[in-house]
């Protein structure tokens, strides 16, 4: 047996799967979140944003489809812990290369299976998100919270999250349209996949490059990614997106959404228990179309500290109103606080990315001109 512990003492019983750590001493502390999703499990593990975090599954049978590497969203995972009721191995899969299981046991993933996903999930939503161990006796567990001092990253680490998910040097993908640059935050496959889709040329940029790096390969425009964390804690990053937001067409997405309202001047909060699923429904304010969309972020940017900072909110949240979207009012800046590559849709949140590329295209025209 193996088991999840909270820090009240109340703990969560199931077995162990993938690849478990056998010094048993050395027991870390990571925030634990849930996503409603019916399937993307394998997207979900490979989703950078979920850097540092122990998910929690609540589709009751996971594993079905098996593991095909293709369709990973990144060539790492960051995640901490998979917790699920069922594990299926996949069988019969058309194109499965592997199982979740071994997924995990290859990448260092500590997994939990049946667990009451269920009462877990009821347990998040009613105290927020969490830190929990896991661990493979509960006396480790209660020990380990006994004896905890650390306020703030229940790690006890300086490093952000990003900086453990972003490339290590910048690179580029070939294209014969316009060059973005794509600062990396921990950013999803897919998000790239869409921008070649539409004729770009892209270049990489680890989260830490400078403007003065990004700006001397003269791209045409910038896209500030998804990833972990609590974007207050970056702001390195936030300074370099204020240097850089009144100068090209920016698109951000998730945290990349976040860090533009911080470098305006805005201010960013923690939701309760996050947002994290397909099935998160918004609103354009200005045409009332409501669409659905995929989504895996705990903090929002605060609506009422967006006064006097030049953008002007135009996508809401149909749950609980959180801002959705934002769009600045002087600047080419457009940016979505969910997954518009996520599609549960399955693709009419892609148009955004035809907005950006319309976006980017009309300032090079601008420009051309002026020359």
């Amino acid at each position: 047996m193996a088991y999840l512990v909270f820090k009240d003492g109340t703990t969560f019983e199931g077995e162990a799967f993938g690849a478990w750590l056998k010094d048993l001493t050395s027991v870390a502390a990571h925030e634990v979140v849930f996503n409603t999703s019916m399937s993307g499990y394998q997207e979900m593990v490979t989703d950078l944003s979920y850097a540092g975090q122990i998910l929690v599954l609540t589709q009751p049978q996971i594993g079905n489809y098996g593991w095909h590497h293709e369709e990973n969203e990144a060539d790492k995972t960051r995640l901490q812990g998979l917790i699920v009721r069922e594990l299926s191995q996949g069988e019969g899969s058309l194109h499965g290369e592997g199982s979740l299981e071994d997924y995990c046991q290859q990448h260092g993933v500590q997994g939990l299976k049946g667990v009451d996903t269920r009462a877990l999930t009821r347990y998040l939503r009613q105290f927020g998100t969490l830190p929990g161990v896991l661990v493979q006796t509960r006396e480790v567990g209660l020990e380990f919270w006994a004896n905890f001092q650390v306020d703030g990253d229940v790690e006890g680490t300086s490093e952000h999250w990003v900086y453990r998910s972003t490339v290590k040097e910048a690179y580029e993908i070939p294209g014969s349209g316009p060059l973005l640059a794509v600062i990396d935050f921990g950013v999803k496959r897919n998000i790239v996949r869409h921008l070649q889709q539409r004729g770009f040329r892209i270049m990489v940029f680890p989260a830490g490059s400078t403007p003065e790096e990004i700006l001397s390969h003269h791209p045409s425009g910038i896209v500030l990614s998804n990833g972990p964390g609590d974007p207050e804690e970056l702001p390195e990053c936030v300074a370099t997106v204020r240097s850089l937001y009144d100068k090209l067409p920016v698109l951000g997405i998730c945290l990349g959404h976040q860090l533009l309202a911080l470098a305006a001047g805005g201010e960013t909060y923690k939701l309760p228990f996050g947002h994290r699923g397909g099935n998160h429904p918004v609103i354009d304010i200005r045409s009332g179309k409501a669409t659905m969309t995929s989504q895996n972020h705990g903090y929002a940017v605060q609506e009422a500290s967006l006064k006097g900072s030049g953008f002007e909110v135009t996508l809401r949240n149909l749950n609980d109103g959180t801002v959705e979207g934002m769009e600045h009012m002087t600047y080419p800046i457009l940016s979505v606080q969910f997954h518009p590559e996520g599609a549960p849709g399955p693709e009419e949140n892609a148009e955004i990315f035809d907005r950006f590329k319309e976006t980017v295209e009309k300032s090079i025209s601008r420009k051309g001109r002026l020359l």
